[in-house]
Formats: structure tokens, sequence, C-alpha cells
């Protein structure tokens, strides 16, 4: 089982950090082991996913978007129907009741798109904890409405101004924050990214989407299905879909990651397109580099897909090909994003946007008994002004 007691997967993952951050690693590592093995923890979480955040959420046969593609059967994971629209309170419920658990009064947290920060704002809301998000201040411009969503549930919204002022530049800020308070503060972290056992614990919390998936979907068509597809930023949305399935070999998985204005433009964010083995943030996993190390700046139409490296789990299964990695435009995944709209009645976030673009690709080209599950981790509400924008 992944990750190894070091938190390796394989060569990746690990916990390349100071000193100061090794206790706080520690304690948080000891503290979900006794959580999982708690049923009281257990069903603490459980009650909270199924009456606040609104689980199980329902698997959608898109039927008009089956039949515009005429090929294989598509399926919706609606993470967009979760209580503040996206898959990411899946992971934030757990985490601030383990940081009740830690005795903690304060927490702190990045965001890139805006969800993980509205996310991390309700729950301490509800929980009635201090709150502190950083946000690069490009992406603050992007995700305007859940820079006020966070206000208004009452967290303080930092601005990160340095770098390319996007989410890695973000996860750098909210590091330093944390070294400096760590004893009273606990680090909300929004993906499966940074030291152990940020990437482990995340995926756990993140699966709850697969484990309902592949129960639905045997009640819908009385098999598993032949692909799986969700967009990779960090890949915590990925991760959740596709691990309860990863010991099913026929069924094939695609992570779609960001493209941007196109590979040779240099100005995209394919981690697994251009990128290499480097330490970034706490672990060791693909990250887009020069030949000196140092991080490249990234671009996505996508703020949640903005972002120099990769989960270390997702390297892993990459080097052991058992998912497959590809990557979408920025048009492409505009176009999808009115496609799904006008066929379903369906906004989907711009990070979902490019799973979508991506079946547009996949499922014309599979015979129609085949059946496909896409991830949608986010609905567009926090998108639409910024696309009508681009569409001018």
């Amino acid at each position: 089982m992944l990750p190894d007691i070091n938190g390796h997967f394989g060569i990746f993952g690990g916990k390349f950090v100071s000193e100061t951050l090794m206790p706080a690693l520690t304690e948080l590592e000891e503290v979900y082991s006794k959580a999982k093995e708690d049923p009281a923890f257990r069903e603490e979480l459980d009650y909270y996913l199924n009456k606040y955040v609104g689980r199980p959420t329902p698997l959608y046969f898109a039927e008009r978007l089956t039949r515009q593609l005429k090929g294989a059967k598509i399926y919706l994971k609606r993470e967009d129907l979760c209580h503040t629209g996206a898959h990411k309170i899946n992971n934030t419920v757990g985490q601030i009741i383990l940081t009740k658990r830690m005795g903690k009064q304060r927490v702190i947290a990045e965001t890139g798109a805006g969800q993980h920060g509205v996310a991390t704002a309700t729950v301490s809301a509800m929980f009635g904890l201090e709150c502190e998000i950083y946000m690069g201040t490009e992406d603050m411009a992007r995700q305007a409405l859940n820079v006020f969503r966070m206000k208004l549930l009452g967290a303080k919204v930092t601005p990160v101004d340095t770098g390319s002022k996007t989410l890695k530049d973000a996860i750098s800020e909210a590091m330093r924050d944390w070294t400096t308070n760590v004893r009273t503060t606990h680090y909300v972290l929004g993906s499966v990214l940074g030291a152990h056992p940020y990437p482990m614990m995340i995926r756990d919390f993140q699966s709850v989407i697969g484990k309902e998936a592949r129960g639905q979907i045997m009640e819908a068509e009385g098999r598993l299905p032949d692909y799986l597809v969700a967009c990779v930023g960090g890949g915590s949305n990925a991760i959740g879909l596709f691990h309860p399935f990863i010991n099913d070999n026929k069924i094939k998985m695609v992570g779609v990651e960001a493209g941007g204005h196109g590979i040779k433009s240099g100005k995209h964010a394919a981690r697994f397109a251009t990128g290499s083995t480097g330490i970034f943030q706490g672990t060791k996993t693909y990250v887009l580099q020069n030949k000196d190390g140092q991080i490249k700046v990234t671009h996505s139409v996508s703020a949640g897909l903005d972002y120099s490296a990769v989960g270390p789990e997702h390297s892993y299964y990459k080097e052991a090909d058992r998912i497959d990695y590809t990557y979408i435009t920025d048009k492409e995944a505009l176009n999808a994003f009115s496609l799904l709209s006008e066929i379903e009645g369906i906004v989907p976030a711009l990070e979902s946007a490019h799973a979508v673009a991506y079946i547009m690709k996949l499922a014309p080209s599979l015979p129609k008994n085949k059946v496909i599950i896409m991830n949608l981790s986010g609905r567009g509400d926090k998108d639409v002004q910024y696309v009508a924008e681009l569409l001018k």
C-alpha cells in the first residue's frame, strides 16, 4: 500500500521541509493515523459530509452530450453539487476535524481558483476557527467572486504579489506563515501536494468520490466503467476518483493537464509533457523547471490548474504506466465550457472544462457500448465573468 512509512510513492514524495516544520508534520501524521482507526472520527466525518456537504453527489448520465458526440456513454460525477461548488470541501472538512483534535484555533490555506479557499473559509466559519487565506494577485483578479465569498465567510484574504502571483507563490507564503506560527496554526493544504502526510491524507479524504462512483456505476450499468477522466492541477479530484479503481487493471485512467497556449509556446502547465523530476514545496515529483532547477513560470486560463508541480502519487502512476496524462489548450477548454453549458445546462469550472474537452475527443473514438466516468470537479459560476471578458 502506497505510500511507504516515510511517505514515498516509489522514488516520489517524501518530506523535504525545514526542521521547524518537522514536529508539526509528525504531529499531523500521528493524529491522522489515530483518527483513521477511531470510529468516532469516521462517524463525525461522515455526518458532516452527508448533512453539510451534501454527499453522496449524483453520478449523472449526460444523455444529450453522449448523443452529440456519437460514441461512448458519458457519466458525470457531480462534485460541482457539493456545498461551496467543488470537491475541495471533502478535504477541508476532514482536516478541520483534525485541527480540533490538535487543539489549534487558527487555520491557514492557499488557493488558486478560490475553491479551496472558499471551502476552508466555509468550514472554519462553521467550526468557529480563525482563518487566513493566501492568494496570488493574478488569481485574485481572475477569481474576484471567490475572493468576496471568502471575506463574506469571515476569512482574511492576504494578497501575494511575488513571483508569478499565482498558486505556487501563495503556497510559499502560506508555508512561511506556518513556519512562524506552527504551534497555534494548522495549514489546510488543498491538494495532494507537499510533504508527507499531506498527499496520502488528502487522497484518502477525496477517495469518497471514487468509492461513491464505483457503487453508482454498478447500479446504473451493472458493471465497472471502461475509462475514468479528470483534470489535474495538483491532482486531488483526479486521485480521488481514480484511487478506488486503481487495482482494476482493465479500466483506463486519463489525467488532463493545462496546455495553455500550446506546448511549443512555453506558456502552459503541462508538467508531464515537458517537466522533469525535482523537489518543490516539500515533495519530490514532476516539476516544470529549467536545466538549472529554476522553476518555470506557468500559464493556464484556469487558475486551479496553473501550478508548476503535480502530486507525487500522480508522478508514480505516470512512471508505472498505470495512468495516462494528456493536455488541453485554453481554446479547447473554453469551447468545452460553452458546449457543456449549452448541451446539458451545466456550467463547468474552467478546471473541469479541460476534462470535458478531452471527453469531446475520446468519446467519438469509442464504440457506443463503452462507458466513461468524468469527474466534474467544480461549477463555473466563479468563471462566468472572466470567460465573458475572454470571449468579447
